[in-house]
């Protein structure tokens, strides 16, 4: 059997129509008059901030956030930001987005070369490789993940691209202009995700089971020290975070890269304020959301921890999200209804328990029944965090919605660029990112 490499969901492959083709081009849902009014208004205001004309590392930076910083990381969990979809809220969920497209962009897909699944660019430039000049951020450490899933012997002689165990998972970057500083009102620490690349890392996706985290610190352990059962995680997940790393001849996992790197950096910056926003697309929407949760677990003084996931899977049980919560972590998913990855692995059911009133009973019990058989099984999931819920069918720009398509970063970028509201759900001369 002839085995070749699988092709990543990213970049995307999606055609779009030329520009002038684009300025015809009517959206296919229709609105109400009240809506079309709002649309008209809401695109004079923001032809500035979000004209396409603009390069991606200047139309996607917000206006000065100043004093209000905090709220768009999400410290009183984005009310009111949400819907409709606050113009600065949305620069700064696509400026986050840049720093995991350029973890894609600097990752090494070519099965073929023999640095692959390294990263392509040296720190010092790797935002500027990757078509980011100017995002005041200077990236200070590469990071690398580990499948500990052990294979055979045999499979040493199977293709690279099969075989590779260790991979660059993302980095560390740190804002380090002074202008982007003020403008922002505190220096922010950046950890970006890419997604899955790897054949291993696909296995790791499909290892659905819930595992207990483990608890390697006393303060850990006392954080926990109530719980009737500590939290669970998806098992390949925890796997590609905690299992040692081969890159290099270094046998430090990803979550002891993390924790070194944050460390340092914390001490560096000590006296100023600070934010920490771990973001990521796919499996690095997990890992992110894993990484906020043992970085608040370890270190004492944390600042504002904020994680912006991009069509996520869920990661872990109830329990694991009540100590997201009481951890202060804030979690912003952004969804895309049509995106299969978003709604896996496991079920989900209510936070109480309970089935919807008006319902029987007997549906009561049989659903209560299934729940504890679903608990033994651990295959009992929650979702966390805040949810800004896109549609790729509210594009009219989208002329694939195909799977592959719906889970694309690009396309979850087009979509935060074109969302107003739940009621106006797209703005018509939003076209951007899907070349």
């Amino acid at each position: 059997m002839n085995l070749t490499p699988m092709k990543p969901l990213y970049p995307a492959q999606t055609l779009i129509p030329t520009s002038k083709t684009i300025n015809s081009v009517k959206l296919e849902q229709p609105h109400d008059i009240i809506g079309q009014s709002l649309e008209k208004t809401i695109d004079k205001l923001e032809s500035h901030n979000l004209s396409s004309s603009l390069s991606p590392s200047t139309s996607m930076k917000s206006n000065k956030l100043g004093k209000r910083w905090m709220e768009y990381q999400g410290v009183n969990n984005w009310e009111g930001l949400l819907d409709p979809l606050d113009n600065n809220l949305r620069a700064e969920i696509l400026r986050y987005g840049q720093f995991v497209e350029a973890a894609y962009k600097s990752f090494e897909f070519d099965p073929s070369s023999p640095s692959y699944a390294s990263c392509k660019f040296p720190k010092t430039t790797l935002l500027d490789m990757c078509g980011f000049p100017n995002t005041g951020y200077k990236v200070t450490k590469n990071l690398h993940a580990t499948s500990g899933i052990q294979l055979p012997s045999w499979m040493n002689k199977a293709p690279t691209w099969v075989s590779t165990q260790s991979s660059y998972i993302g980095y560390v970057a740190v804002c380090e202009n002074k202008e982007e500083i003020k403008r922002l009102g505190r220096r922010d620490i950046v950890i970006a995700y890419r997604g899955t690349a790897t054949c291993l890392e696909w296995l790791e996706n499909l290892r659905a089971t819930l595992t207990h985290l483990p608890m390697p610190c006393k303060r850990w352990r006392n954080f926990h020290k109530n719980l009737t059962a500590p939290p669970m995680v998806e098992s390949g997940f925890l796997s590609l975070y905690i299992s040692p790393c081969s890159y290099k001849n270094s046998m430090m996992s990803l979550q002891q890269l993390v924790r070194r790197e944050i460390g340092h950096i914390l001490q560096t910056y000590a006296n100023e304020p600070l934010s920490l926003t771990v973001t990521g697309h796919s499996l690095g929407a997990a890992l992110a959301a894993l990484t906020a949760y043992d970085l608040n677990a370890v270190f004492v003084r944390l600042p504002i921890n904020t994680v912006i996931s991009f069509g996520g899977p869920r990661v872990g049980n109830r329990r694991f999200r009540q100590h997201l919560e009481k951890q202060g972590i804030k979690v912003l998913r952004i969804v895309n209804s049509d995106d299969f990855v978003t709604k896996v692995p496991g079920f989900v059911f209510h936070d109480d328990g309970h089935v919807v009133r008006n319902q029987s009973v007997h549906v009561e019990v049989v659903q209560s029944w299934i729940r504890k058989m679903m608990e033994k099984e651990e295959f009992l999931y929650a979702e966390v965090g805040e949810e800004l819920r896109l549609c790729s069918r509210d594009s009219p720009y989208l002329r694939n919605i195909d799977v592959a398509t719906c889970h694309e970063l690009n396309t979850y970028l087009h979509l935060v660029d074109g969302f107003i509201s739940s009621k106006c759900p797209f703005r018509a001369t939003a076209k951007r990112f899907l070349s």
